[in-house]
């Protein structure tokens, strides 16, 4: 049975019950609007702990633009019908006071080795600073053995492994694979803005990562990138970037062999709707 907790301090208790009895936790944070990629994470977790905690909390100190945190879609009642079906064990649902009682700057200022600078960072300013922000603050709370995070956002995943290293906080990164739709775009809270027929059109991005990846092999960084630009640059779509980078420190590569990680990272518009994407291209 969901229990559902929304006070931090009543959490933390719980938690340090639980792990009085030897109980092993695992964790996935989300901004809520629950799909299948979320409760992936959730199966993953269950299978590898023996409690499972999932928050829900819509962050605002990560939105660099206040109209996309109005229009952040808030879908509680369903969410807890589907954490509860796949057998979460807690829902940890606060109010912004109760993640950041002394205001929202505390915690801003997380070192980020400059992985926050390039890709996503050059056109959300702040907004990685405001996800290690909550993430530690959260961790802080909730004090799990393992967290649990998706490959769509990599760089996101990349930069929390690094605060997890740097401050030294005792917690086992798990990353897993992107979910998908039918049509290989890769699953969102924000699809549900789009209109059907965005929607189905919006394959052309893991089509254009699909194909990148197969002309990596013969052609250069700066080539795939510069065809990839193209290729998204069509009504309705409108890329903001195309990266090929170096896995673990997210600088671009222009030599393949000189690099054992190469993923290839996009962020594109539609209908008002950022979609992010990645696929690895090597390592």
């Amino acid at each position: 049975m969901l229990l559902t907790i929304t006070r931090a301090s009543e959490l933390t208790k719980h938690i340090q019950n639980l792990k009085l009895q030897g109980l092993k936790v695992g964790f996935i944070p989300t901004m809520g609007a629950l799909h299948e990629g979320h409760l992936k994470l959730i199966k993953t977790a269950k299978r590898e702990n023996d409690v499972t905690v999932v928050s829900i909390f819509v962050n605002p100190t990560q939105f660099n633009d206040k109209k996309d945190l109005e229009k952040y879609p808030r879908t509680l009642a369903q969410d807890q019908q589907q954490l509860a079906a796949v057998g979460t064990d807690i829902l940890f649902a606060p109010e912004v006071e109760d993640i950041y009682p002394s205001g929202t700057e505390v915690g801003a200022d997380i070192y980020l080795g400059g992985l926050d600078a390039v890709m996503e960072g050059t056109h959300r300013p702040g907004h990685f600073n405001g996800v290690a922000q909550v993430v530690k603050r959260l961790l802080d709370i909730v004090q799990p053995d393992q967290l649990y995070m998706g490959q769509k956002d990599f760089q996101q995943f990349t930069i929390i492994n690094y605060m997890l290293k740097s401050l030294q906080i005792p917690v086992k990164l798990r990353i897993c694979p992107i979910v998908r739709e039918k049509n290989g775009l890769a699953m969102s809270s924000r699809n549900v803005r789009l209109s059907a027929e965005a929607r189905e059109q919006a394959k052309v991005i893991f089509n254009t990562l699909k194909s990148v990846k197969q002309k990596s092999k013969t052609m250069a960084p700066e080539q795939l990138t510069a065809y990839a630009m193209k290729r998204l640059n069509k009504p309705p779509f409108t890329p903001e970037y195309f990266d090929i980078v170096d896995g673990d420190t997210l600088n671009p590569v222009v030599n393949m062999d000189q690099h054992s990680y190469v993923v290839a990272c996009t962020a594109v518009w539609v209908e008002g709707v950022r979609l992010i994407d990645n696929m690895i291209l090597k390592g």
